[in-house]
């Protein structure tokens, strides 16, 4: 049966994946919010769909649309900024809707009991967004690990560098307290992965810790950490720039390279498949990566102290 759908930050960088999803799995986007108004994509999945550029009045719409059976909004997708997502996802719930949200649902774990208390009181559910836990190759490592020994630690190297530029630091993304910081902003997807594989953190040390790149050390239940994040062009590998890369993603397991650098396309819409059939990652999936976040943001860094990761060692801090 057809579901209807709102967007909120249809003008973000997220937003088209979120549309395609709407669109792949059969159902239909009615109405948008974004402050700008720059959202021609949207004529290419849901050209009818009424659009606002003011949260009040978007508000008010599916107020509207609720107190109408037939036209009631089931499902509002949130991919507006980090630290928004919690007035919006009540925004959601208010009006009736399940709240289908981006990376992260907050920035301070202890948001995550307001948000289970409005589950509850609206009888609706919060989603979220871990697409990394769909994808076929982190799945076959999933399995591998379940099915090897209960009491093995792997030792793992997490390596995320993707460029931006000077716009970034100007945008909401480049403040802390907007974003969460770029631990939160770029490394929240890789450290529920690694946790819902490897188990809980035991430890966690931040070696690094600056606007544009940080790096650290985790102990999980089954692995041995070592992480290193950057928005910096500079931290590219002499093979990415050869190869014209502007972002570079690599994770190894007792040596061995995890090929996952394909299959990202439709995870959004596998991520939304689950969530129609009940299946989706709420609150509790994503609490664990909100807190080794949070701990992350909060540490001071030791610098190039233990067992730092092997990229830190070209560089003085």
């Amino acid at each position: 049966m057809l579901k209807k759908f709102a967007l909120i930050g249809a003008a973000g960088y997220v937003a088209p994946r979120h549309m395609k999803a709407i669109k792949e799995t059969g159902n239909d986007l009615v109405a948008a919010l974004d402050p700008f108004d720059s959202v021609g994509i949207i004529d290419s999945f849901f050209p009818k769909a009424d659009f606002f550029t003011e949260p009040e009045r978007f508000d008010r719409h599916l107020d509207k649309l609720r107190r109408t059976a037939d036209r009631k909004v089931d499902y509002v997708s949130i991919c507006s900024p980090n630290y928004l997502h919690d007035a919006h996802i009540r925004l959601a719930l208010r009006n009736g809707a399940h709240a289908i949200c981006e990376k992260p649902l907050v920035l301070n774990p202890w948001n995550l009991d307001g948000l289970e208390e409005v589950e509850k009181e609206s009888g609706k559910k919060i989603y979220n967004i871990l697409q990394l836990r769909l994808h076929p190759s982190i799945i076959a490592l999933k399995n591998k690990i379940i099915s090897g020994p209960a009491d093995k630690i792997y030792d793992i190297d997490l390596t995320y560098l993707t460029s931006r530029g000077k716009w970034y630091f100007y945008s909401w993304k480049g403040n802390p307290a907007k974003s969460g910081g770029v631990a939160a902003n770029i490394g929240i997807h890789f450290f529920d992965m690694l946790s819902w594989i490897f188990g809980e953190v035991q430890d966690s040390k931040v070696h690094v810790y600056q606007k544009n790149k940080a790096a650290g050390f985790l102990q999980l239940k089954q692995a041995r950490v070592r992480w290193f994040l950057s928005l910096d062009r500079d931290d590219l590998p002499q093979k990415a720039l050869e190869k014209r890369w502007s972002t570079y993603r690599s994770i190894t397991v007792n040596g061995e390279e995890i090929e996952f650098s394909g299959g990202f396309t439709d995870l959004h819409t596998e991520s939304y498949r689950e969530i129609l059939t009940e299946n989706g990652f709420g609150i509790k999936e994503a609490r664990n990566s909100i807190e080794i976040v949070h701990d992350i943001r909060t540490q001071k860094p030791l610098g190039l102290t233990g067992d730092f990761h092997p990229f830190l060692k070209n560089h003085s801090f």
